[in-house]
């Protein structure tokens, strides 16, 4: 008994010392942390976002929980990146017995910008302590020295319709004379952002970006081609091959008429046709040809079996399959106004009362930052925009007054967008609208009931006969505050995200004609004006029962 007593102690005792060698062999060193983090000043926690950070003089204090090693503090573990995912160059220094980092810059950081901070794992402390490698995000502030130089608002102006009318005129599809789909869609083009840019032309005229005979050489190249393209019962296709006319399948099902479009496009060639001279030989030739294929559509046809409702597409190969009735408030009023004004196949009352007024249950009349909305709920703004770029919406029918439709949605827009209730960075009221426009992942409809943090200059550009005060600020800061990265050789790029860092590097057509046209009918009614000067418009609003409001 005593034996195995003492067996046991001998056991423990041999354990306990080589428990004691195992210690020593086995002292780890504590983990590195990072006690504090300021950027300019500002102590950053967890729980705060970095923002309105000087462009100039910044300072980045990191405080570490012991001393470093100083090998290990280097460009390649301690550096920040810039929205353009290139490093900031910088200087990094060591303080307080090697326990604190200090990081200055050798440049001015890019205004209204996300940066990030990254201190990597391969910063060790001076006893071998190890970091756990983080993150951290800032954003700039505005500078206020403007990107380019100053010059009064009618210039500006001019100056946006001009760069932005080179989408149409110099990158036109060379063989068509069309609009491309977007800058990188080769020779596919556009049916409806080419009536858009059909209606550009004549701003391009009439602001001496072009002469009259070059505008009435383009419009025959146009008219020459969509004589000869694809129709379906006298609709085009949404997009158009540019070098032989064929249809080109917008999605599966959708590979023949698109009625919304061929109504926009239509909506620009009547506008073209009443700019020009009868008297003209070549002005003569094409307002008969305009008036040919215009009579050519079959608005009719697309109430598949006289329903009272317009359908927006038909295909040879799969019929009605799309099954897209237009009934309600989106972008297709012109669509039904000049079904109605046609001169051969025109539609009867009923079907804009039942069809796009759905018996009267298209009005909300809802209340939105204090305005009312007669119809629908906030939507992209683009709602307000294409068919009104000539039918000009002074006007009121059985459903709505459709200026003040119009004027609150864009003021909604611009509301929700100043109240910026997601907390998006860069919102604000000059820097504000959201419509339908590319994003960082790809397509979407924007508006304030789908918010995605992304700003689309054609939303505020185009509202300005909508919101002109409103509309100007914003044009100053696209241009002035992110002119450096937002300006491009065909006007301003597509979309901005400021929050994600991200600015589109595309332009669409359907997004670049919005804005030359409605800032001329801001400055002139231009094209209001001619538009509403055809007779075929002048008998539709009075079969459709519109009053015209001052």
């Amino acid at each position: 008994m005593m034996r195995r007593s003492v067996s046991i102690v001998a056991i423990i005792v041999f354990l306990l010392a080589c428990s004691e060698d195992d210690n020593k062999q086995d002292t780890f060193p504590d983990a590195l942390e990072i006690e504090s983090l300021k950027i300019a000043g500002n102590e950053v926690t967890e729980a705060t976002a970095t923002m309105n950070i000087p462009c100039e003089n910044v300072v980045i204090e990191i405080k570490f929980s012991s001393p470093l090693n100083p090998s290990t503090v280097t460009s390649q573990n301690i550096y920040v990146k810039d929205v353009t995912n290139s490093t900031v160059p910088a200087t990094i220094s060591l303080q307080e017995e090697n326990s604190k980092v200090i990081v200055t810059f050798a440049n001015k950081l890019r205004d209204l910008s996300k940066h990030q901070l990254t201190i990597a794992a391969g910063v060790i402390g001076s006893n071998g302590g190890v970091l756990s490698p983080g993150e951290q995000p800032f954003y700039t502030a505005i500078d206020e020295t403007p990107d380019f130089p100053e010059i009064s608002d009618e210039e500006l102006l001019t100056l946006v319709q001009k760069q932005t009318f080179k989408y149409f005129w110099d990158f036109a599809d060379p063989v068509s004379g069309m609009a491309r789909e977007r800058n990188t869609s080769g020779s596919t083009v556009t049916s409806g952002g080419s009536g858009f840019g059909i209606m550009s032309i004549i701003v391009g005229i009439e602001r001496n970006f072009i002469t009259r005979s070059e505008g009435v050489q383009r419009l025959n190249k146009i008219v020459t081609f969509l004589e000869g393209a694809d129709r379906f019962h006298g609709a085009w296709s949404h997009w158009i091959n540019g070098n032989n006319g064929d249809a080109i399948p917008f999605s599966t099902k959708d590979n023949g008429g698109d009625l919304v479009e061929t109504s926009f496009l239509v909506q620009g060639l009547i506008t073209f046709r009443q700019y020009l001279q009868p008297s003209d030989t070549a002005g003569n030739n094409l307002i008969n040809r305009i008036n040919t294929i215009w009579k050519d559509i079959e608005w009719d046809w697309y109430r598949k079996n006289n329903e009272d409702v317009l359908y927006w597409h038909w295909s040879p190969t799969y019929n009605w399959d799309m099954n897209f009735p237009m009934y309600g408030y989106f972008e297709e009023q012109i669509t039904y106004f000049l079904a109605a004004a046609s001169p051969t196949h025109s539609i009867p009352k009923t079907v804009y009362t039942n069809g796009y007024g759905r018996k009267g249950a298209i009005k909300t009349g809802n209340t939105y930052y204090g305005y009312v909305l007669p119809l629908g709920t906030p939507s992209p703004l683009f709602w307000v925009h294409y068919s009104y770029l000539g039918l000009d919406p002074h006007f009121s029918d059985e459903f709505a007054n459709y200026w003040e439709q119009n004027v609150n949605a864009s003021r909604i827009n611009y509301s929700y967008c100043v109240a910026n209730p997601r907390k998006y960075i860069g919102y604000s009221d000059s820097c504000w609208g959201l419509t339908s426009s590319d994003n960082a992942t790809g397509y979407d409809a924007h508006s304030p009931v789908n918010d995605k943090g992304v700003i689309t200059p054609t939303a505020a550009l185009s509202s300005f006969p909508y919101t002109p005060e409103e509309s100007m600020r914003a044009l100053k800061f696209f241009y002035y505050t992110l002119g450096d990265r937002l300006w491009g050789e065909y006007g301003f790029y597509d979309a901005f995200n400021i929050s994600d860092g991200w600015t589109a590097s595309s332009y669409l057509a359907i997004d670049q004609g919005p804005i030359i046209v409605m800032i001329e009918n801001h400055r002139s009614e231009l094209l209001w004006d001619l538009f509403e000067s055809a007779p075929e418009v002048q008998a539709a609003r009075t079969k459709l029962g519109f009053t015209k409001n001052e």
